[in-house]
């Protein structure tokens, strides 16, 4: 990293703004190498130098971590199920164990993309419905579906906590036993789709999310993860409307 601003590396490391970082130097807060640093501007070497804050040492901020993983079924999207004996979060780098959390909810029947981060505030903005993060499934369901049908699918259903709605309800194709769909949600009410393909009269044999806003699953391979780009993670915080100056380190 090289030499750089104390007041700035203070900032990055989160324990304060750069304004306040500067008054605690001038405060005579701020200690690098067990020297009090009281003058503005002052520099450090975060790879060779401790720079303490009321005696404390600062650490570097670690990286965020962003995974795009294919859950197969039979895996747990939640991370304290004590009965799940797979969870989604253990097809992650071991090195990586309790660090993340995943985005949303893919029930256990189902597989597809989940993305797995650490990163809180972009998990917040991800599964709070006022962002309106899209969400791409296949679906292959059973059972007569009748063009009333899916315009009840796009128009809504009345379910238990009310009017689910899709964006979108596209038939891929038909055969003597169902169809196979593209659904396109907004909202993250728990088993969704399978819920509302039921009350239409129909079922799910088949549910694979294939995109999360502008990430998409692509030709990842069920059970297999992959680091996003940063790119990607400015695409998500784009998205979700989180400034694009708040972007932290990632690998990837």
């Amino acid at each position: 990293m090289g030499r750089c601003l104390l007041h700035k590396w203070l900032a990055a490391c989160g324990v304060a703004s750069r304004r306040k970082a500067e008054q605690w130097i001038r405060d005579g807060r701020v200690a690098v190498n067990g020297e009090s640093v009281t003058r503005v501007p002052a520099f450090c070497d975060p790879e060779h130098d401790a720079v303490t804050v009321d005696g404390r040492e600062v650490r570097a901020p670690r990286e965020r971590v962003y995974l795009a993983v294919h859950k197969p079924r039979g895996y747990v999207s939640t991370v304290s199920d004590p009965h799940a004996k797979q969870r989604v979060v253990d097809l992650a780098p071991p090195e990586l164990a309790g660090r993340l959390k995943p985005v949303g909810r893919l029930d256990k029947d189902s597989e597809g993309l989940i993305l797995l981060t650490d990163d809180g505030a972009l998990i917040n903005r991800l599964t709070h419905p006022r962002y309106h993060v899209e969400k791409a499934y296949e679906v292959r369901v059973v059972g007569t579906l009748d063009e009333r049908a899916v315009e009840t699918l796009r128009t809504g259903v009345a379910l238990e906590e009310g009017l689910a709605r899709t964006i979108e309800v596209t038939i891929l194709n038909r055969d003597g036993a169902g169809a196979a769909l593209r659904v396109v949600l907004a909202e993250g009410r728990k088993r969704q789709i399978r819920r509302m393909i039921a009350a239409v009269g129909c079922r799910v044999e088949y549910l694979r999310r294939v995109r999360i806003g502008p990430i998409t699953l692509g030709a990842l391979r069920t059970g297999h993860w992959r680091h996003l780009t940063r790119d990607e993670v400015g695409l998500l915080y784009q998205a979700t409307g989180i400034a694009a100056s708040q972007l932290p380190k990632n690998k990837g």
